[in-house]
Parts: structure tokens; C-alpha cells; sequence
């Protein structure tokens, strides 16, 4: 079950108590209580915000709640699904050091949009721990052990004897073979949670 991770700034109380601090109910405040919940912060939790993904989140860019082992994120262009799964990504290499796959459409895209892009793991890693991308063996390691392997939903069989803790797949409808991808992937999570 994953349990998210409270917040750095969960001490803050000028909040609706059903309300979940977040940039965008911040930013849909009046400006007078808008201005008077910034004030409480302090420079620590200022830090801690701007590096907390989940506070930058959209509702829908956030992983549901409870047990489960799939989570589909439908959206069209600029909906941020690269950049939500490569935020998730990195908090599950952070929180539970393991092994992950990462499947694109080919792995030119596996390189260029979910490891190097604008909104992929290298971009969307804290400065300080950026992991370490070997290219010729399409892995990323991080700084506590964790690795994530690059696969092509092209070869669908370069998947065979592989295995994950958890793994990510984008843009999956643009697989090629989407169905035998998916079936080798999910034999491959029999590592179970790390």
C-alpha cells in the first residue's frame, strides 16, 4: 500500500482543514489571505515546498489512494504525464530503493522524454541527487542504489527475464505491441514492493 508522504509544510494550519495545501489552492485565494499564509511560512518550508512535487501537483497528477498496482493517467498534450510519473518515479526510488522499468513507445523516447527531457527524471531529480544515466546500458542508478532500466514496447520480448519492484510506462498508446509489452511487464513486477 502506498502511503503518501506528508508534506513539509503539513505544520501550516491557515488552511481549510479538508483542504490540502497546494499551489493551486493557494494561488486561488483572495491576494490579503493569500499573503497571510505565505507570511506563516519560514525559509526552511519555503525550501521544502518548492522541491515538494505533490504540492505542485494538479489533483489528477497524483497517484490515488489505497492499494492498488495500476495507475492509468489519461490526458491529452500538457497534461503533465511525463512529469507526474517521472515525480512519482523518483519518489519510489527515493522511499523504497529497488529496481524499475521504464517502457516508451522505443527507447528514443525512453532516452529523450522519460530520462533527458524537459520533464523526465534527470530534469525532475533535486540537484543534489540527480542519478547517474549510463547510456549504452540504458540505466539510470541512484545515489542510495536503486536503478531504472530502459525498455522499447518495440521489443516487447527484451522484457523476458527482467525483473522490477515497480516499473513506468508512458505514452502507452503508442505502443506498438502494447499487449504483449504490457503481459512480459507485468511478469517482470515479481519482485514485489521494495
Amino acid at each position: 500500500m502506498i502511503k503518501p508522504r506528508q508534506p513539509a509544510s503539513e505544520n501550516i494550519t491557515a488552511r481549510a482543514p479538508e483542504q490540502a495545501l497546494s499551489a493551486g489552492w493557494i494561488a486561488s485565494l483572495p491576494d490579503r489571505q493569500r499573503a497571510q499564509i505565505l507570511a506563516t511560512l519560514n525559509e526552511a518550508q519555503c525550501e521544502n515546498l518548492l522541491g515538494d512535487w505533490r504540492f505542485w501537483a494538479h489533483p489528477a497528477q497524483t497517484p490515488p489512494p489505497g492499494d492498488w498496482r495500476v495507475w492509468v493517467f489519461l490526458g491529452g498534450r500538457g497534461a503533465g504525464k511525463t512529469w507526474a510519473g517521472a515525480n512519482f518515479l523518483l519518489e519510489e526510488t527515493r522511499d523504497r530503493p529497488g529496481r524499475y522499468g521504464l517502457v516508451g513507445p522505443d527507447i528514443g523516447f525512453v532516452r529523450d522524454v522519460m530520462i533527458e527531457g524537459e520533464s523526465g527524471l534527470i530534469a525532475c531529480a533535486p540537484r543534489q541527487s540527480r542519478p547517474r544515466y549510463e547510456p549504452t546500458r540504458r540505466r539510470l542508478i541512484f545515489d542510495n542504489g536503486s536503478e531504472a532500466w530502459g525498455f522499447s514496447a518495440v521489443d516487447a520480448d527484451s522484457l523476458r527475464g527482467p525483473q522490477f519492484h515497480g516499473a513506468w510506462g508512458d505514452e502507452f498508446c503508442a505502443w506498438p505491441h502494447a499487449g504483449k509489452a504490457l503481459a512480459m511487464l507485468r511478469l517482470g513486477l515479481r519482485l514485489g514492493r521494495a
